[in-house]
C-alpha cells in the first residue's frame, strides 16, 4: 500500500519526450506517416525532406530550439546594428581619493 510518487524538478516545465516537445513529436509522427506515404505512393521526396528539417529544427536542449539558436545568431550577425564607442583614454591622468573617498 505504500506507493512512491515521483514528480519532475520543475512542475511548469513543458513536457519533453526524447529532444522534443511532445507537441512537436506529434506534428512529426503525422508528417512522417504522410512524408512516408507520399513517398511510396508518389515517388516525391519533397514531403520526407520538409519533416526531417521541421525535425531538427524543433530539437529542444535547456528550453531552447535550433531554430531559436539559429535566429538569435542571424539576429546578432545580420539584422541588429552592433554599437561601439571608441574613445582616446588620457593618458597619465591619475585620480587620487582622499580619505573619505571624495576627488
Amino acid at each position: 500500500m505504500n506507493q512512491q510518487y515521483i514528480y519532475p524538478q520543475n512542475l511548469k516545465a513543458e513536457a519533453k519526450l526524447w529532444l522534443w516537445s511532445l507537441r512537436d513529436v506529434a506534428i512529426l509522427g503525422i508528417a512522417l506517416i504522410l512524408s512516408i506515404l507520399t513517398l511510396s505512393q508518389m515517388k516525391f521526396f519533397l514531403p520526407l525532406a520538409v519533416t526531417l528539417v521541421f525535425a531538427f529544427l524543433t530539437i529542444r536542449l535547456d528550453d531552447q530550439t535550433v531554430l531559436d539558436f539559429i535566429s538569435r545568431g542571424f539576429r546578432y550577425f545580420v539584422s541588429a546594428q552592433q554599437y561601439f564607442e571608441w574613445r582616446e583614454q588620457s593618458v597619465g591622468k591619475r585620480i587620487s581619493l582622499g580619505k573619505d573617498g571624495d576627488k
